[in-house]
């Protein structure tokens, strides 16, 4: 064995013991239900729209609307937030998740003009009426 080589397991399970700890410390209770909506609207004149949700609960509503609108619930207790909302020709790619030591959750609602055919994560979906 090399000199100092049995010292990095101990500071190894420091490290994750202590990680753990403040995990617990700020609660693993987090719902999007509870967080403040956050919207965004894109001008859209397509006749299909291609959305990608990165799998985030979506609910797709066809309104009267001319535009698509995005309304984003997020909350997160630990965690470095990833929050994607943009619109690129025909696909609509949302995302809202944490990386690293994270706990979160996120919820999206997804209005488009009536008419529109709508993919999502690649399979037809059927939207609700408002």
């Amino acid at each position: 064995m090399f000199p100092g080589a049995g010292s990095k397991r101990p500071v190894t399970l420091v490290v994750a013991a202590a990680a753990f700890a403040a995990l617990g410390l700020t609660g693993c209770s987090v719902d999007a239900r509870k967080a403040t909506p956050e919207s965004k609207t894109f001008p859209f004149d397509g006749t299909s729209l291609h959305l990608t949700t990165h799998e985030v609960a979506t609910d797709l509503v066809a309104t009267d609307r001319k535009d698509i609108k995005v309304t984003r619930w997020f909350d997160a207790a630990a965690g470095t937030a990833r929050l994607v909302w943009r619109l690129k020709g025909d696909t609509l790619d949302i995302d809202a998740g944490c990386s690293g030591i994270a706990v979160c959750d996120a919820r999206f609602k997804v209005e488009v003009p009536r008419g529109i055919a709508v993919t999502k994560d690649g399979r037809t979906t059927r939207l609700t009426a408002k």
